[in-house]
């Protein structure tokens, strides 16, 4: 989600114009413990720096997919990390400070913001001018960079059709000289080809040449159904093989995503991620936006294996990663119509509620002995510090931004 977008921009990162400054100085040990307080309406327990927004906004929406009320402070602390422009940050410590051309405003954290705060209702004043600056951020190609101005990539502009669809716009009728996000997807589309096999590519390389992507894949399909985090069971699509596109149309654009993301998953029941240099590994994050994908195309079967791997496997990294990861998963399981609260034996509502305030309203709660346990598993950061390091060290060498606490490089 893309976005998992992480949530993160990262330490030791900068961005000027669209150029990405190699993590050369970030700390080879970091504490995933934050050195300040944190404000008492905030999810998680861990440094929120890279992805408070982005986790308290998935954390808000999946609560409130789940029919509980927020606690009142967790949602003021959301629209309070607003700036007047509309924009949002991954994190402000000060929010009462306004914002100013040192605020690193991102489209991620500012989506992410608007598909919660839409869900909610009552917050039309904050999405509207948020849209807003959203529109302004929009490139020639109909796309969107993790930054104003920066080069546009499948995640970033799949989080942003979730949030137009949120506010009940038209994707495809948000457009930047001609151009719509389904036309910048399109472009990010890969050949039916051994190499590509229909994937989504995160974002070109400098030669041009496109690689499928995971991560951008399960992104590209789910906005190519015009649907956002939380995804509804969409039409049924031909998964047999991958279909040319002879004529552009984001429609067979995901279906295709959605084949290659369906024959990966029947291989493995998960996806893969790696750091350079280091083994393949399950991603879980990727697992569960894939799921979501699948779901939204209408691919129920292919879903239900990794969906079942999910339930079995993905407990400990959950409690490791936090309210985003509760998200996710609870995302995933209300796609495929799976009872969240039953999840492989776990209440994913009871370990979200216990990783932030109370809940306002009725819905599976932790005991205060459970929340203090999962407060300390907790570091808040959707994939952990490690993962964060390892994709600044993926940008320091060209790749980009790898957003939502995944890695954005090339993965099964």
């Amino acid at each position: 989600m893309f976005v998992r977008r992480t949530a993160a921009v990262l330490a030791a990162t900068a961005v000027i114009g669209a150029v990405v400054a190699p993590a050369a100085s970030a700390d080879s040990s970091p504490s995933p413990s934050p050195s300040v307080a944190l404000p008492s309406g905030l999810f998680g327990s861990g440094d929120p720096t890279y992805d408070g927004v982005w986790r308290q906004s998935l954390a808000l929406l999946a609560q409130h997919t789940v029919g509980v009320r927020p606690a009142e402070k967790a949602v003021d602390w959301l629209t309070g990390q607003q700036c007047a422009n509309g924009a949002f940050a991954a994190y402000r410590a000060d929010a009462s400070a306004a914002c100013d051309a040192k605020t690193q405003v991102d489209t991620n954290s500012t989506a992410a913001a608007v598909q919660a705060l839409a869900a909610l209702g009552g917050h039309d004043d904050a999405t509207g001018k948020a849209v807003t600056w959203l529109k302004s951020a929009q490139n020639k190609d109909g796309g969107w960079g993790y930054m104003a101005g920066g080069p546009s990539d499948a995640n970033s502009t799949s989080v942003v059709i979730g949030a137009l669809k949120a506010v009940g716009k038209k994707p495809a009728s948000v457009s930047k000289d001609g151009k719509s996000p389904f036309d910048a997807l399109l472009k990010l589309s890969t050949a039916c080809d051994a190499e590509g096999d229909g994937a989504f590519a995160y974002q070109p390389d400098k030669k041009g040449k496109l690689a499928a992507n995971a991560d951008a894949t399960a992104a590209g399909v789910t906005a190519g159904m015009g649907q956002g985090f939380v995804a509804a069971t969409g039409y049924k699509f031909d998964l047999t093989g991958c279909h040319t596109l002879d004529t552009p149309d984001i429609a067979t654009a995901a279906g295709n995503g959605a084949g290659y993301l369906a024959k990966a998953l029947a291989k493995t029941s998960y996806l893969k991620s790696a750091l350079p240099g280091a083994k393949d590994q399950p991603d879980y994050g990727n697992t569960a936006d894939a799921v979501v994908a699948l779901s939204a195309i209408g691919a129920a079967k292919p879903a239900q294996k990794p969906l079942a791997w999910l339930e079995k496997n993905s407990a400990d990294w959950a409690a490791q990663s936090g309210p985003a990861a509760y998200a996710q998963l609870i995302f995933a399981a209300h796609a495929t119509g799976t009872d969240p609260r039953d999840f492989g034996g776990k209440d994913l509502v009871a370990q979200l509620n216990a990783t932030g305030p109370a809940p306002a309203a009725a819905g599976a709660s932790a005991s205060p002995s459970e929340k203090k346990n999962d407060e300390k598993k907790d570091d808040g950061n959707g994939l952990g510090v490690w993962w964060i390091v390892g994709v600044g060290l993926v940008a320091g060498i060209g790749i980009g931004f790898l957003i939502s606490g995944r890695n954005k490089k090339r993965q099964l």
